[in-house]
């Protein structure tokens, strides 16, 4: 790692620790819609089959009742925000594995097109998913993008991953992702590189892989490790090396484009579509389902992670909000900069609007510094990420995520044990 990038580092974690808290923030709520601006719905699933050693998601092991109750408070939830006068374009099902019980998910997803007008459509699932019934639900339902959780297609890896024998080998992954292909408008492939002891042959073959399915579409995360999850990490998959990052993430760009086109610093597509960073496309997002975060309207708020309680209170008909944070001028419009840029491009004529040409005047410390170290170039009316620029989003990117995983292992820390 560059000192550059060390620096980026070091401030990123500052900088977002301290805006993902809600120390202080008064009592939780969600204000009301305002404008109608375009609106995404994420709703989240916390329940898996087996939970992986590197999530830092709000996830739990899956039994039946308590997942079918689970989805039922949801559907109640999604009547609240419809009473509270919200719309929203776009649905993203996010988890956990949101194909658990894909009965129950369908129930949903009807519920949330009947309530509003949605156009896109974007679900989760693991390999081991990707069955004939289940994806015949999944389309029924009008599922147009599917995002698979993949990470790699090294045998060794999915081993200490402890994901072989959930989801088959690299090979079966591979068999099941061309089976797939074509049945919704976008496959997109989840991947993770930078593992501890992966090979820039193991990620070339991996590529190889991804190339050869001809895939739709490929996010390529790099590793991000809370602060809960680096010793379970070191234990199962050994001692990360920062060091590689940029080397790794150079070879996946120069191995996918310009075959496939940026739709952010690190998802690749064939063609336009809907990503998983929908933080990108969509100002703000309604956050749905236990442990789960919404932006609407500059105020950032998290829902309860206690399962239990989050079924008791939307049985009572209230919200299950844990807390919330109202976000200053200057701190949305570093949001908007750094997820704006994220998408690899910023328009400054649509900003300069949204905040009435303050905009440049609070920012141009921000702009100004990116700009010395060469990762921003000026092509009006918009400022666009330049390949250096592009990893250092990355590495921004993966320090905010990282503070939000930090974030929810400080919510579980406060759950009655």
């Amino acid at each position: 790692m560059t000192m550059i990038h060390a620096l980026i580092t070091g401030m990123a974690r500052r900088e977002f620790s301290r805006a993902i808290c809600f120390e202080g923030g008064g009592t939780p709520h969600v204000p009301p819609p305002g404008d109608p601006r375009p609106r995404l719905l994420y709703i989240h699933i916390p329940f898996c089959e087996q939970l992986c050693p590197y999530c830092s998601f709000n996830r739990v092991a899956f039994t039946e009742d308590p997942c079918r109750a689970y989805f039922r408070a949801l559907r109640k939830e999604i009547i609240l925000y419809r009473e509270l006068g919200y719309d929203f374009g776009a649905i993203y099902v996010g988890g956990g594995t949101p194909t658990i019980l894909t009965d129950e998910l369908e129930e949903t997803i009807t519920l949330a097109r009947a309530s509003f007008h949605i156009r896109e459509l974007s679900v989760e699932t693991n390999p081991n998913h990707l069955t004939e019934d289940r994806l015949a639900v999944l389309q029924r339902a009008g599922v147009n993008r599917l995002s698979v959780g993949v990470q790699s297609f090294d045998d060794g890896l999915l081993r200490k991953m402890d994901r072989y024998d959930k989801y088959g080998s690299g090979a079966e992954i591979a068999r099941r992702l061309r089976q797939t292909i074509g049945r919704f408008g976008t496959l997109n492939a989840d991947m993770i590189f930078n593992f501890p002891t992966q090979t820039s042959a193991m990620l070339d073959r991996d590529l190889d892989t991804l190339r050869g399915i001809g895939i739709d579409q490929v996010t390529w995360y790099p590793l991000m490790v809370s602060d809960s999850t680096r010793q379970k990490v070191m234990e199962t998959l050994g001692r990360m090396d920062e060091r590689q990052e940029e080397r790794f993430y150079h070879q996946i760009v120069g191995r996918l484009v310009p075959a496939y086109r940026f739709s952010s610093a690190w998802c690749f597509s064939l063609r336009q579509a809907m990503i998983d960073e929908y933080i990108v496309d969509y100002d703000e997002y309604a956050g749905l389902g236990s442990g789960s975060i919404g932006y609407l309207n500059g105020t950032c708020y998290a829902n309860t992670f206690d399962i239990n309680s989050y079924i008791a209170q939307l049985d009572q008909g209230e919200l299950p909000l844990a807390a919330s944070r109202i976000f200053s001028v200057r701190e949305r419009i570093r949001y908007d900069f750094l997820m704006k840029l994220f998408g690899t491009r910023l328009n400054t004529v649509e900003l300069r609007k949204k905040y009435d040409g303050r905009f440049l005047r609070l920012l141009w410390p921000d702009l100004l510094a990116f700009s010395l170290i060469g990762a921003l170039s000026w092509r009006s009316p918009d400022i666009v990420l330049t390949k250096r620029g592009r990893y250092a989003w990355v590495v921004l990117m993966r320090e905010f995520f990282t503070a939000v995983n930090n974030f929810r292992d400080f919510c579980r820390g406060q759950l009655p044990r």
